[in-house]
């Protein structure tokens, strides 16, 4: 019998770079804008795609030249999972980082990368284009991150 551990129940510091990457559920919710309140420093969800999110997909259209398309995008590294304060509760890369176990709907876990979709915790369906989306304000979530 094998008791080694998946590479995704290891701790994010025993990751190599193909399995950090693989970790990402493809729900493409860290893609989508975010505005910071300037008074009180909470940062606010939109419904509004990046540019380069493929909103059917939910996945980053240019994901290896993203930087020199979208500057400010984010590289999520181990050192800084534990600062991002806005990643989604469901976020793999939050939940190990947490300690505990990706969702039943996980595709290292269920086999199908499609579940994220089926279960909710995507992007797709309800999310506008940034060209179409106007001011952001008309789009912030009601509470904050």
């Amino acid at each position: 019998m094998n008791s080694k551990k998946p590479f995704w129940e290891k701790p994010l510091d025993q990751l190599d770079a193909g399995e950090w990457e693989a970790l990402c559920d493809g729900c493409g919710r860290c893609c989508l804008h975010k505005a910071e309140d300037a008074d009180t420093r909470h940062i606010y969800g939109t419904n509004i795609a990046c540019r380069l999110l493929d909103r059917e997909t939910a996945r980053c259209t240019d994901y290896p030249n993203r930087k020199r398309h979208v500057p400010d995008c984010l590289q999520l590294t181990q050192a800084k999972v534990g600062e991002v304060t806005w990643l989604p509760d469901s976020c793999a890369y939050r939940l190990r980082h947490e300690g505990h176990p990706l969702p039943e709907w996980h595709y290292l876990v269920c086999g199908d990368p499609e579940a994220v979709h089926a279960a909710g915790a995507s992007i797709r369906g309800w999310t506008v284009a940034e060209e179409d989306a106007g001011d952001i304000e008309d789009h912030l979530a009601p509470d904050p991150l």
